[in-house]
């Protein structure tokens, strides 16, 4: 934060207050201490928001409004783990359905838990990775 006061940017400064109160509201909110999944989850929640309110701007046809979101949107990212590949989402969805020999959608959010299991620690959509899902089902 400081070094983004110093430099005078002000979309890093702000997207920076945004997650230091974030996470702090969670700290506060929370009776037990937070953890570092928990700051993780805090992050992801807050780039969800900024990727739906970036949506609804440019449907409203405010595109600066939702390219600041976008913006704050990669700041935030930059803070969470590297993104799992196609590759990975691929090898852990197949990995997952051979282990727990789920065959139909009605068994999905049994392959959904094992799949991000095997992709903990890393940032997955969750949409996606529950359309690759589908698909590999159906």
């Amino acid at each position: 934060m400081v070094a983004a006061m110093k430099s005078r940017e002000e979309a890093r400064l702000s997207a920076l207050r945004m997650i230091k109160a974030a996470l702090m509201k969670q700290k506060v909110d929370s009776p037990k201490p937070v953890d570092e999944a928990a700051e993780m989850q805090v992050l992801k929640s807050l780039m969800k928001q900024r990727a739906d309110a970036a949506e609804m701007f440019r449907q409203g046809g405010r595109p600066e409004q939702a390219a600041k979101e976008d913006a704050e949107r990669l700041l935030i990212e930059s803070y969470l783990p590297a993104s799992a590949s196609d590759e990975e989402i691929d090898t852990a969805l197949a990995e997952a359905q051979a282990e727990t020999g789920v065959t139909s959608l009605k068994q999905m959010g049994v392959l959904m838990k094992a799949v991000q299991a095997r992709l903990k620690g890393k940032t997955v959509d969750g949409k996606s990775l529950s359309d690759k899902a589908r698909a590999k089902l159906s």
